[in-house]
């Protein structure tokens, strides 16, 4: 049995969740999503949901835990939401943003300008003295997550002096330069 699959998912107060032929929609009040799902049944029992499985073959034991995780992101994002923080470490490394355009100097002959998904707000902080933080903000835990990948595969932390797009809290592995 799987020991994430077998625990049960609670519902927060406010948030409504319908499943049927084989798509479960989550609705609260950051927003709306939805879920198709295979091979496992969910039920939904006043303020918890369940998630079990006809057999024990490979991939429905899986899929148990898979979609249990996927249920539970859905719950958390539309009662609480998540954040992200990537930090821009380097000199001359900036972000601004003017509302759903976030623009990126990063040390290339350009700046990046990307167009963010509306799911996700935008929000820059720069203060003196400190690295310029991008927040991300986001119901949808994936669109999150991709965004993010995104904005990070524009200039990888390297390992040497560390500069780069990295997440808040990020452990970089470090190397020693060159030795004498």
């Amino acid at each position: 049995m799987s020991r994430i699959g077998k625990n049960p998912v609670t519902v927060p107060a406010g948030v409504t969740i319908s499943v049927a032929d084989g798509i479960i929609t989550v609705k609260g009040k950051k927003g709306q999503l939805t879920q198709e799902y295979s091979d496992v049944t969910v039920t939904v029992e006043g303020d918890q949901v369940q998630v079990e499985r006809s057999s024990d073959q490979k991939d429905q034991r899986a899929k148990h835990g898979l979609y249990r995780a996927l249920i539970n992101n859905m719950i958390v994002g539309v009662s609480e939401g998540f954040t992200k923080e990537l930090e821009l470490v380097g000199v001359g490394y900036r972000a601004s943003n003017q509302g759903q355009k976030l623009d990126l100097a990063l040390g290339f002959s350009h700046n990046i300008i990307i167009d963010v998904a509306p799911e996700v707000t935008v929000e820059t902080i720069s203060e003196k003295g400190k690295n310029p933080i991008v927040k991300l903000t986001s119901f949808d835990k994936q669109l999150l997550g991709a965004v993010a990948a995104k904005i990070r595969g524009f200039r990888r932390p390297e390992p040497y002096k560390g500069k780069g797009v990295k997440f808040v809290g990020e452990v970089l592995r470090r190397k020693a330069g060159k030795s004498a």
